[in-house]
């Protein structure tokens, strides 16, 4: 018997692994250690200068927890005139659950950090 909060589509699929599915991509877009380690390096740095951040660089070490502590400590965005929204909450979520995953990765971060060094912010923005 399923449970009352898993219902069958006509098409055979179930609600909850769909809903699932777009959780996991929503997450994965935001996620710092994804934008820094396994993304490109110009995607990092033109965030760092979206964000006005007071980072000039950050470490491949742990880079998804620092990517996260740069969002913190950037000005905040304006998203009316009353209103600034730097998702506080979000960021914090994010970078623990970052700092779960750089941990998994640090073998892997700390050769890319010995061969590649830090990850600039833009210069071009």
């Amino acid at each position: 018997m399923k449970p009352s909060f898993v219902e069958q589509k006509p098409s055979g699929r179930f609600h909850l692994k769909t809903h699932g599915m777009l959780l996991l991509a929503l997450a994965l877009t935001g996620c710092g250690t994804i934008n820094t380690t396994f993304r490109p390096d110009s995607v990092a740095g033109e965030k760092l200068t979206d964000w006005k951040s007071n980072c000039s660089s950050i470490p491949r070490v742990y880079s998804g927890v620092m990517l996260d502590f740069c969002e913190l400590n950037a000005e905040p965005k304006q998203s009316s005139a009353y209103q600034k929204t730097n998702a506080p909450e979000w960021v914090l979520l994010d970078m623990g659950l970052s700092g779960i995953v750089d941990t998994l990765l640090l073998p892997y971060t700390i050769y890319q950090q010995n061969q590649y060094g830090y990850i600039n912010a833009s210069r071009f923005k």
